[in-house]
């Protein structure tokens, strides 16, 4: 059964960081399409990032201040969130996909297969 885990949400002040994890179960994130959702009250699940062996993908409104990583011996992804905003307040939710690259439509959340059951980020102004 597969389960993921996610982690590392908070509340944190303009300008600061977060580190969000998914520990996966069951699964082996290495080889495969992982991503990170967001989903902010009042608005549809966007997605954030993703890693593959091929390529990271990233959205554009986080380019720059996000970045996606693996540890394959932890099969854990991580998320670390820098210059946070108070837009970038929302539920995040780790992606699994059976497949072994995202691709270009990376952020479409029907292709994924496996969902973490979400943490809270709220950045304060």
């Amino acid at each position: 059964q597969v389960q993921l885990v996610d982690s590392g949400g908070g509340s944190v002040q303009a300008g600061g960081s977060l580190r969000l994890s998914c520990a996966s179960s069951g699964y082996t994130t290495s080889s495969a399409c992982m991503a990170w959702f967001r989903q902010a009250p009042g608005k549809e699940r966007e997605g954030v990032a993703s890693i593959s062996t091929a390529a990271s993908y990233y959205a554009t409104s986080v380019k720059g201040r996000f970045t996606i990583s693996r540890d394959n011996a932890k099969n854990t992804v991580y998320l670390e969130m820098n210059s946070l905003k108070p837009e970038d307040t929302a539920m995040y939710y780790c992606a699994a996909a059976l497949l072994v690259s995202c691709g270009s439509a990376w952020y479409y959340a029907p292709n994924y297969n496996y969902w973490g059951q979400g943490t809270q980020v709220t950045v304060s102004s």
